[in-house]
């Protein structure tokens, strides 16, 4: 929305907030003052109307004489400056209606939730997270208020205290925040498991599941955790609970899956869950990782007859390669030459292609993210079916 149209949804405020206080002063004014508040009114409506937003917010904010009929026409003005970047004038004007004594405790709560958000987009999340601590002890706008201290603590990667925000909000709230709850667990768990505190990450992983027994990113840790402890019977249940949870998750598991199988010695239960998986997983990963495994086992013909009935069924750019790649090892002369210019076609169509993409936002991504970088929703992230994604 541009600067001009959040000016254009300002004006019934403004309209409305002029009528009424010339409505009620007139009864104890002269007519003199409402036809100057009508004069100053149209006067920023022509600014408006020429493009010119400063002049008219001006005029506007010396209609909006502070007191229980303007409020509302402050809040929004601040609003506006907040979206269009003018965050010193957005803080102006909330600051100076907090200052004003003759407003209502609810005002006075919303001008100051108002002001927090100037203060986190400016930047000062110290001031921010103060004003908003002090909103949730006075029980007033709480849920928002815990809302936007989750965003801060997030931002900062203070793990702890965003678990202790988030449960604060879930008894507030009445609404679970176990899906937050868990990720911020594994947050703690990955730290710990990449400093080799298996106890701490096993705990955290502990807690997380507690909180959202169907956290597919708590299952998949805990597969990290138990292969590198050499649990790998461990490690194959746990990344095939994340299968079985979230199908979605399979180009995430495959390598460490796979590697498990392989360690524990349970070649046959790969096989088996890799043609399951693919009966219900329309992705590409599986497919691949099986005609790895028949080309190891048995033969090169088998791995090409695979991945010619695949390809007949679900066509695919990644499973198109592999079926080079394989076709390659015994092609000679002009043949080679040809799926060697063949190859490099198909590379360059997946390269630089979005593997990922956020469900809530579009965001695009070549890797998995667990949180969104656009839109920090957490696990929304995923995979890009079709010929030339997933």
């Amino acid at each position: 929305m541009n600067e001009l149209a959040l000016l254009f949804l300002l004006l019934p405020v403004a309209a409305f907030s002029g009528w009424v206080l010339g409505r009620r002063r007139s009864e104890r004014t002269s007519g003199a003052r409402v036809n100057e508040l009508s004069t100053s009114y149209f006067r920023g409506l022509n600014y408006l109307l020429n493009e010119q937003q400063d002049k008219a917010i001006e005029v506007f904010l010396k209609l909006a004489e502070v007191n229980s009929d303007t409020v509302e026409t402050h809040l929004a003005l601040g609003n506006l400056f907040r979206r269009r970047g003018e965050v010193d004038r957005a803080i102006r004007v909330h600051q100076h209606l907090i200052a004003r004594p003759n407003l209502s405790r609810e005002e006075k709560t919303v001008a100051l939730l108002e002001l927090g958000e100037d203060y986190m987009r400016a930047g000062l999340l110290d001031r921010a997270e103060t004003l908003f601590t002090d909103l949730v002890a006075m029980d007033a706008l709480a849920p928002p208020a815990l809302k936007h201290l989750i965003s801060i603590y997030q931002h900062e990667r203070d793990w702890p205290k965003a678990i202790e925000q988030a449960r604060r909000l879930q008894e507030v709230g009445g609404e679970s925040q176990g899906m937050l709850i868990a990720q911020f667990h594994c947050e703690l768990a990955e730290g710990a498991r990449l400093r080799h505190d298996m106890a701490e990450a096993r705990a955290q992983l502990a807690e997380a599941l507690a909180a959202d027994a169907t956290c597919v990113r708590a299952w998949m840790i805990r597969g990290q955790v138990e292969a590198g402890a050499g649990q790998y019977d461990a490690a194959i249940d746990a990344f095939e609970r994340v299968a079985e949870l979230d199908v979605d998750y399979m180009p995430e598991i495959l390598a460490p899956l796979l590697d498990s199988y392989s360690r524990a010695g349970r070649m046959q239960r790969a096989e088996t869950f890799l043609l399951a998986i693919t009966e219900r997983y329309h992705g590409v990963s599986p497919v691949l990782a099986l005609a790895r495994m028949y080309a190891a086992t048995r033969g090169e013909a088998a791995a090409v007859g695979f991945l010619n009935d695949i390809l007949r069924q679900r066509p695919s750019v990644r499973a198109l390669m592999a079926l080079i790649d394989v076709s390659l090892q015994n092609a000679h002369g002009e043949a080679r030459d040809n799926l060697l210019a063949l190859r490099e076609l198909t590379r360059k169509l997946v390269e630089g292609k979005s593997m990922y993409r956020c469900t809530r936002c579009g965001f695009g991504a070549k890797a998995h993210h667990w949180q969104c970088p656009s839109c920090k929703s957490w696990g929304s992230v995923r995979p890009i079916h079709g010929v030339i994604g997933e």
